[in-house]
């Protein structure tokens, strides 16, 4: 059991509020992004201004390296502040704002030309990206430090679900919009959409109660800081192992970005059509965080990833093997599954390594580290498009997915450590 100090009386009494506005946040998060996808909407909006299917699988890479390269860097400033939240707050606005940007490019692409609109569209994409993962590190370890340690995997699965189930609703509204509204007024309407999403989202984000607590005793000697992150390396075996396996994970699910270019270009889809696969991704997605970050709390975070894995393995082999747009139904609801394993289940295991002084630098590590091969998968997935075909794609992406499954079964183990530690240092 957890130390009852008077931060975790104050944590569990404002418990259910965070949980709840928190909650809304994410969900009107996932509603914009619903409007913009960068799995769906976003390839769409740029594959009418390119055919470089390079250029289209850099959307979500950018997105995730975004993401995940600046965490480590910015682990040790987390680490020395007494509340989270400020921090949190002015610096997801700047993964917030870029929607517009894109409102407004998509408006004047007549006028700009696709070029132009290509580049400032990619510049657009970096500043959320970078945006995002300049937060990432604070706003993990604010819900580390508001929400109990043995509910991390129910609040990451239960989040993603509003997210995901409100992002089901916008997406499926944007493709009525692609297929009803003329160019350029159709994408600019989704990407205000989404625009005006995010501003509910950090409303309710601002509404988070967070203790005033003595920060951890974390050296500012730089030299000191990066030292530690070596240590951490060579000497947490299992850390590594999971480490190994959020890298390989990028390959096994590579070819999820080409899945909907994929079905618009082999099977003549309309852009209706392609909102309901994006729509199929996220009912599945919704249906399932709940249940495996509660599985994953009560049985094995491990074990859950390892399902999800086997689904993103399934998932690219339907795509290379079985032809008909009837079948991508079932593929982009497998690859709903896997997301879920990277994603959510994903961040509650990061949580669950290190003491609470040290969890931004594993969450850094856990994030930056995997970066450059974030960005690198989907530009192996393009450019084996390009030039050999999307079903070498699926391939590859296939047997990233088995590798991967390989080392959950084999080398990862359960992390296992008491509740005392993980939230009540």
């Amino acid at each position: 059991m957890a130390a009852l100090t008077s931060e975790n009386i104050d944590r569990d009494r404002n418990f259910p509020h965070n949980f709840v506005v928190n909650l809304i946040d994410g969900g009107f998060f996932g509603f914009g992004m619903g409007f913009a996808s960068f799995v769906t909407i976003i390839p769409l909006f740029v594959s009418t201004l390119t055919d470089s299917a390079i250029l289209i699988g850099l959307i979500p890479a950018v997105h995730v390296v975004g993401w995940q390269l600046p965490q480590l860097f910015t682990a040790q400033r987390v680490s020395q502040q007494r509340r989270y939240k400020p921090m949190v707050m002015f610096r997801t606005v700047q993964e917030r704002l870029p929607f517009l940007g894109l409102a407004i490019i998509a408006w004047f692409v007549p006028k700009i030309g696709p070029y132009i609109a290509v580049g400032l569209t990619f510049l657009m994409l970096v500043w959320q990206g970078l945006g995002g993962g300049f937060t990432a590190t604070a706003w993990q370890t604010m819900v580390s430090k508001i929400i109990p340690g043995d509910r991390w995997g129910l609040f990451f699965g239960f989040q993603s679900a509003a997210a995901n189930l409100l992002a089901s609703v916008s997406a499926v509204v944007a493709g009525v919009i692609l297929e009803k509204v003329d160019s350029p007024l159709d994408f600019t309407i989704c990407f205000f959409a989404a625009s005006l999403a995010m501003v509910v989202s950090w409303i309710f984000l601002n509404m988070t109660r967070e203790g005033v607590n003595p920060p951890p005793k974390v050296d500012a000697d730089n030299t000191k800081y990066w030292v530690s992150l070596r240590r951490i390396l060579t000497t947490d075996r299992n850390f590594r192992w999971f480490l190994l396996v959020r890298i390989l994970a990028q390959f096994g699910t590579m070819g999820f970005s080409f899945y909907t270019v994929y079905a618009v270009r082999q099977y003549n889809i309309g852009e209706g059509t392609a909102g309901v696969l994006t729509g199929v991704l996220t009912v599945i997605q919704t249906a399932v965080n709940p249940l495996m970050g509660w599985l994953g709390d009560r049985w094995s975070h491990r074990g859950v990833m390892g399902v999800g894995l086997s689904a993103a393995v399934i998932s690219t082999t339907l795509a290379w093997l079985l032809p008909g747009i009837s079948w991508f139904y079932l593929v982009f609801g497998l690859a709903g599954i896997a997301n879920v394993a990277v994603w959510t289940i994903g961040m509650a295991m990061t949580l669950e390594y290190g003491t609470e002084s040290e969890r931004p630098a594993y969450i850094g590590l856990a994030n930056t580290l995997v970066a450059p091969t974030a960005f690198l998968a989907p530009l192996l997935g393009g450019w084996l498009a390009d030039t050999a075909g999307y079903h070498v794609t699926f391939i590859t992406s296939a047997i990233g997915g088995l590798l991967t499954v390989f080392v959950v079964i084999f080398f990862l183990h359960d992390q296992k450590k008491t509740m005392s530690a993980s939230y009540a240092e």
